[in-house]
């Protein structure tokens, strides 16, 4: 459903993406990660025809999106990362706005909008001025605003910036409703445990480039295995402890004298979780916490990206150009 080959995009003399490549099917969801300024919103606008290429191709629902423009631009919604309604206007008035920018017919509009305004929850509120709406409300309807065509495609820029927990859990229901209906979704996101939880794919960007590419799971266990983790209560128990663990699983454990904590990787999980804390009990060794701890897209991320270099080049050309 969207496949990019060796995208480029220069601004001036800065290369935004270098050959970026991208294969979504259809009915899937693929988040987009990276730091700041990786190219993430870039690839997003070309993608979404806002922004032309200077190199590589691409095509969204059948469409290159440079030659078939146009005739995208009615397959695919587009939530911004900020929301994109008049705050003058209702909620009702503002998707109907939107449905006749569509060209749909007046009473498709308002067909439409009321449609939409139902399934976000927006009913009771449909009158009212949008700049009385709250962050996770204007979220709610810019994504309305977004499916007036009922695209095969959606794209969303991090779309839950701003949104307390609450809302942010509520608008994961809504999406996955709609990848449950057939939409392929492509977001780019801050938020790694976002990612995990709604990706089928994860595209990992950094400069420019896709350095890594993958499910969840598959990107997780490039950094590592399944680690148990041992909290002692107290410094007398460290000894002891790692001496129980060290006769249960085989290989040698990152032990934290000061923090009075050890870390083992293990080859079978809970099965070895098991076999420790029975070991400790047998012992009575004192624990505090225990258990099996397994990698975080926090750590691909960290793994895969020299964001903190680019920062601190960033900082020092800032500096010298002071």
């Amino acid at each position: 459903m969207i496949l990019a080959e060796g995208v480029r995009k220069r601004f001036g003399t800065t290369e935004a993406l270098r050959g970026v490549d991208l294969d979504v099917p259809g009915g899937s969801v693929c988040g987009l990660l990276g730091p700041n300024g990786a190219g993430k919103t870039t690839m997003v606008r070309i993608l979404t025809t806002l922004l032309r290429p200077d190199g590589g191709r691409a095509r969204v629902a059948g469409c290159d999106v440079v030659r078939d423009a146009e005739r995208l631009r009615y397959r695919i919604g587009l939530a911004g990362q900020h929301a994109a309604v008049d705050e003058l206007l209702t909620g009702r008035r503002n998707l109907e706005l939107f449905a006749r920018l569509y060209h749909l017919p007046r009473r498709t509009a308002r067909g439409r909008a009321e449609e939409l305004l139902e399934r976000f929850g927006l009913t009771e509120a449909a009158n009212r001025p949008v700049r009385t709406y709250s962050g996770g409300m204007r979220r709610r309807l810019d994504l309305a605003a977004s499916l007036i065509v009922a695209p095969s495609v959606l794209f969303l820029d991090e779309p839950t910036t701003g949104l307390d927990p609450r809302s942010r859990l509520a608008l994961w229901d809504v999406l996955r409703g709609l990848v449950a209906e057939g939409t392929t979704l492509l977001l780019t996101t801050q938020y790694l445990d976002e990612a995990d939880h709604l990706a089928d794919q994860i595209a990992v960007v950094d400069a420019g480039r896709v350095v890594a590419s993958g499910s969840p799971a598959a990107l997780k266990a490039t950094v590592g295995g399944d680690r148990v983790s041992v909290a002692f209560r107290e410094a007398g128990d460290v000894a002891p402890g790692v001496e129980a663990v060290r006769r249960v699983l085989p290989g040698e454990p990152e032990i934290d004298l000061a923090g009075r904590r050890l870390v083992m990787p293990v080859p079978d999980g809970a099965a070895s979780l098991v076999r420790v804390a029975a070991a400790l009990d047998a012992a009575g060794v004192g624990v505090e916490d225990l258990g099996l701890r397994r990698p975080t897209l926090d750590e691909v991320f960290l793994a895969l990206t020299n964001a903190p270099v680019r920062e601190t080049e960033a900082r020092a050309r800032k500096g010298r150009a002071a």
